[in-house]
């Protein structure tokens, strides 16, 4: 980790434990929003996705991070991880549309928020084990099962994530034909 780049072994250290640390709260800001999420629609198919991811995905995710931090030697106490918390339950109280009842659009973006903290844990155990060399570090976990993992708890939720977004937005379920770009705006 140190030798040419200028930075110090410790310095480099030092940075992965605020990385982590960052990543751990929003692990944490995740399962709070996942949980929720799966009270709103307890006694449901998407209800009992929500239970499946919390409990079995990102609960467990979070226990294994945090051991992993451990083995490197890094604090998983942080007044980021109580900020999290509170900025979930914050969160609750945002305009949504509706006054006296639940809106479309509340469980449409806390399945979104969900499925972008999931995609963001692919991005992660990549980043721990190539930017990182945390696969040198620590040869035992299998980065590449846990990248599965993150994306078998996405497939599980995208189904209803999509009917969602439709239901919010009105848009009937369409098969995605890519739209040919608007006059003057071009991909860069």
């Amino acid at each position: 980790m140190g030798g040419g780049d200028g930075y110090s072994t410790s310095m480099n250290d030092r940075l992965l434990g605020i990385y982590m640390t960052d990543h751990l709260a929003l692990g944490v800001f995740a399962l709070e929003l996942t949980r929720r999420a799966q009270r709103a629609h307890a006694g449901t198919a998407l209800g009992a996705a929500l239970a499946r991811v919390a409990e079995e995905g990102i609960a467990q995710d979070i226990s294994f991070y945090k051991q992993m931090m451990r083995r490197l030697g890094l604090s998983c106490r942080s007044p980021k991880i109580a900020l999290a918390i509170v900025g979930e339950r914050v969160g609750r109280a945002k305009l949504n549309g509706h006054l006296r009842r639940r809106s479309p659009l509340s469980s449409f973006e806390e399945l979104d928020f969900v499925v972008m903290a999931i995609e963001n844990k692919v991005v992660l155990w990549e980043n721990l084990r190539d930017l990182a060399g945390l696969r040198e570090r620590l040869p035992d976990v299998n980065f590449d099962e846990l990248i599965a993992r993150a994306r078998a708890q996405r497939s599980q939720l995208e189904p209803f994530r999509l009917d969602l977004g439709r239901s919010a937005f009105g848009h009937a379920a369409q098969p995605h034909v890519a739209a040919a770009p608007a006059a003057g705006l071009t991909a860069a």
